[in-house]
């Protein structure tokens, strides 16, 4: 028995989310085993204004407001529908497309956060809104608390770059990184996607000691590590890499499509695999949530913020 897919794909009425949708539509594999719910987070009039309800004076603004929160319903409602036609037409069934219009509860991202623990196997959202309440979430200080909270389950951020079936993974040989390639492996395997699983050894300049005092040239020189070094790094990648094409192979991606790449001397891993997805006409690029270096948390890690801010145009799954 195949076990069924839940994406939840997050929908503001803005273009960037329509763009989201698109995305999803053009990307993810339909297939029976996969379900999508649509999720809103309705704001509604502000709570502070709810209370001039109890006062008199205020009847025609309130009824005012009352007025404009009834449109807006309305609107994201229309949006919604229009989102699951979108879907349908890209394949996936009726069926296994849901709406959910989700009232104001507890805050849009607490809300979000308690909808995303229902057993979902992905959360799908774009990397801004025009909607004001999902644009704090993306831009503003809520976005730390939000995306430290889904760690539970892969995070999908969508951006601009079409969504061409070319995917870069990045791996660095942690749990998360390894995590990262079973779930694409178990979600895209066997739907004709090309892959590159890639990785970049950082040079002796990039670790990151207590450097103060030293200048700039020192530190450039001490980039130049020994060939003897950098060929027993890559030993150790080809050999993980091994491991790594031979689940992708098992699931379903056909040996022909994979590829590898491995570079060195490199100041910044994030920098190099933005740079890699340009270079390679990628649109999606996949990264694991924690590193070797075991942050806390990914986002709050040099290479989870470079690699999904610094890579704007790319969507970006972190697993």
């Amino acid at each position: 028995m195949t076990l069924q897919k839940m994406i939840l794909i997050l929908v503001d009425g803005s273009e960037r989310s329509m763009q989201t949708v698109n995305y999803v539509k053009d990307f993810i594999p339909v297939g029976e085993d996969i379900r999508i719910v649509l999720f809103h987070v309705f704001v509604g009039i502000p709570e502070e204004y709810r209370g001039l309800k109890k006062n008199p004076a205020c009847d025609n603004a309130m009824h005012q407001l009352q007025n404009q929160e009834m449109e807006q319903q309305r609107k994201i409602r229309a949006y919604l529908e229009q989102t699951k036609k979108i879907l349908i037409m890209g394949g996936f069934s009726e069926q296994s497309i849901e709406i959910k219009f989700h009232p104001l509860e507890e805050g849009v991202a607490r809300d979000i956060i308690r909808e995303a623990r229902n057993g979902y196997s992905a959360v799908v959202m774009s990397r801004r809104g025009t909607a004001m309440a999902l644009q704090s979430i993306i831009l503003g200080s809520v976005a730390v608390k939000l995306l430290q909270s889904i760690s539970f389950i892969p995070t999908i951020f969508v951006g601009q770059a079409s969504a061409v079936r070319r995917i870069l993974l990045a791996v660095d040989g942690s749990p998360a990184s390894m995590k990262a390639v079973e779930f694409v492996a178990s979600f895209l395997g066997g739907r004709g996607y090309e892959i590159c699983i890639f990785h970049a050894i950082l040079g002796l300049g990039a670790v990151n000691f207590d450097l103060s005092g030293i200048t700039e040239p020192e530190l450039e020189m001490s980039d130049n590590v020994p060939d003897k070094c950098i060929e027993t790094f890559k030993s150790e990648v080809v050999r993980l890499f091994q491991v790594i094409k031979d689940k992708l192979a098992a699931c379903g991606f056909e040996p022909e499509k994979i590829s590898e790449k491995i570079i060195s001397g490199v100041y910044s891993r994030s920098e190099a695999i933005v740079r890699e997805a340009e270079a390679g006409g990628y649109g999606t690029i996949v990264v694991g949530r924690r590193g070797l270096s075991k942050v806390d948390a990914f986002f709050m890690g040099r290479v989870g913020h470079k690699v999904v801010y610094g890579g704007k145009k790319f969507t970006v799954w972190v697993v």
